[in-house]
């Protein structure tokens, strides 16, 4: 199938430092992709590229069967909003959102009807003469949003739009945006940090770190088989444990055997399992049963977190499980509580060192 964006192998160099190496993905038309990954792993420099407001050192970039490589930023068919959101003060939200439209030498009022839908689409029409200090920070960001969108551009690139905002407004606004975009259906690339974000808005995460793709695919298969340590750790919690092969379906962890359900196929290996697959008090008849002490809880709203002290045969570790609140309050589970858990062979998830 033909996407509607390509990225090959781009590379970016500033000075010495290599900012980029080989980059290559596509972009289906309509689908919402995320860009996620810590701070300076390149994420940012990407959609830069990709806009045409960072040059590449290497590479190819098409958009709609075009070569776009080489193309100044106003000559690519992309909105972009920021995450600072550069709305212009001295300008109301109408001509903020009509900018672009009268750049390109739109009728007047072809503006005023696209400027009105885009209102009413992003829920602002009551603040069509209002400015930015009069707005509040999520209704900034929708503004910047529906300015992007004037010119229905064939593609949507968004750069942390939700950094700025508290918790509450973030999660509402990416509910907003996620199904703003599948009405539209603009093909959309966002950069984020935020693991919640990614996995709630996209159809497919692209995981950077150190200049290169870690790990794409589904939210699901991200966050459910991960493929490196790395993409385990960033993507969620969970207890990495470093175990070699005793058989295809078998390891072996500080002197205790574990079954598997998953083929081992190397020596040595990293063993991952998520805190809410770990079951607390298990029956005795489950497999990969240990005997354990909290050493921490902590209270997480929805549920809580300890850190258990696990007796293998020939050496503890430490390893972090999910309690209900209602089994906490009902078997009275504090610091230093024994606890037994089972790690299930089909919650182990093996990683290659």
């Amino acid at each position: 199938m033909q996407k509607y964006l390509s990225v090959h192998n781009i590379s970016k160099l500033f000075g010495d430092f290599q900012a980029l190496k080989d980059i290559s993905f596509g972009v289906n038309e309509s689908e919402f992709v995320c860009i996620l990954g810590p701070s300076g792993c390149g994420k940012t420099t990407l959609l830069r590229v990709v806009a045409g407001l960072e040059s590449q050192s290497g590479g190819i970039i098409n958009q709609n069967n075009k070569d776009i490589s080489l193309l100044p930023p106003d000559q690519r068919d992309f909105g972009i909003v920021f995450q600072s959101y550069a709305l212009f003060p001295n300008l109301s939200v109408k001509n903020n959102i009509a900018f672009g439209l009268k750049t390109r030498k739109q009728k007047t009022d072809v503006i005023n009807k696209r400027v009105d839908e885009l209102l009413e689409l992003v829920g602002l029409s009551d603040h069509i003469n209002k400015f930015s200090t009069q707005l509040s920070g999520g209704e900034q960001q929708r503004v910047a949003l529906a300015r992007a969108l004037a010119p229905s551009p064939g593609l949507l690139l968004l750069d942390e739009p939700l950094s700025a905002l508290d918790a509450k407004v973030r999660q509402y606004l990416r509910l907003e945006i996620k199904n703003l975009q599948k009405k539209l259906g603009v093909t959309t690339i966002m950069v984020t940090h935020d693991q919640e974000e990614a996995l709630t808005m996209a159809d497919r995460i692209i995981l950077m770190n150190n200049g290169i793709i870690e790990q794409e695919g589904s939210p699901y298969d991200l966050y459910s088989k991960p493929k490196t340590t790395f993409a385990a750790n960033f993507i969620g919690t969970t207890n990495l444990l470093e175990a070699n092969k005793v058989s295809n379906n078998t390891v072996e962890i500080n002197g205790s055997t574990l079954e598997c359900d998953e083929t081992i196929n190397e020596n040595s290996v990293i063993i991952t399992i998520r805190p809410e697959d770990i079951r607390v008090n298990p029956n005795t008849n489950e497999k990969n049963i240990f005997n354990g002490i909290i050493q921490e809880l902590e209270f997480l709203g929805s549920h809580f977190r300890g850190l258990i002290e696990i007796e293998f045969k020939s050496k503890k570790a430490n390893i972090r499980c999910n309690f209900s609140s209602e089994y906490i309050l009902q078997n009275n589970i504090k610091k230093e509580s024994s606890i037994t858990i089972s790690m299930q062979p089909q919650s182990l998830k093996i990683i290659k060192k």
